[in-house]
């Protein structure tokens, strides 16, 4: 998300290096972290407004995707509530129609489904997948192997800072010898790895 610089490597998002082009590349995300902060003063549709304005979005494409999205996510309703009146749940729902507003190509989230009603939660798991049959990409960082198992195409398992393994769940299974849930696969993978001990590199 451009927020910390990289110790080494590089970082691209659609081919522009988050750290030397990070306008670039901030214009092709979608970022939500665990705890989104939003303006209680603000109505869902000003806060809206606020975000069009950050990307620049010309004044009839952004009253046209405001309208879309908040219809999309369930707030037509509540455009006009200010953002300190709406229930958790709402307020989840518009973090997501914001950071949609701009027609993001790769969404990042952090612990994406904390605090969700089902209803919304679904909801929510739709989305992604939508966005995802779209042509779009979506990194989730999550405690919650439940939700990483039912909708990641891909899962990768860090444990104390280090990439132990990626792939998808058949190709976790084999590499792990579990046959079970994800949480399985996750304490059999980390077992060996703490087991086998530090890198030396």
């Amino acid at each position: 998300a451009g927020l910390l610089f990289p110790t080494w490597g590089r970082a691209l998002i659609g081919g522009h290096d988050v750290r030397e082009n990070p306008v670039a590349a901030k214009r092709l995300i979608g970022y939500i972290p665990d705890f989104p902060y939003l303006y209680d003063r603000l109505t869902a549709a000003e806060f809206m407004e606020f975000i069009a304005g950050i990307y620049r979005l010309d004044r009839a494409r952004a009253a046209e995707a405001i309208a879309g999205r908040l219809d999309l996510l369930g707030l037509a309703g509540a455009a006009g509530e200010l953002i300190r009146n709406l229930s958790h749940g709402y307020r989840q729902r518009l973090v997501f129609a914001a950071t949609l507003l701009h027609e993001p190509k790769v969404l990042i989230i952090d612990e994406p489904m904390v605090g969700l009603d089902p209803r919304t939660g679904r909801l929510i798991k739709d989305l992604l997948r939508e966005h995802c049959r779209g042509g779009g990409t979506v990194f989730i960082s999550t405690h919650t192997l439940p939700v990483a198992e039912e909708i990641a195409d891909r899962v990768g398992i860090i444990d104390e800072g280090r990439l132990v393994a990626a792939g998808s769940l058949a190709e976790l299974r084999e590499k792990s010898g579990a046959a079970g849930r994800l949480e399985e696969i996750f304490f059999k993978l980390t077992e060996e790895t703490a087991e086998s001990g530090p890198d030396p590199a």
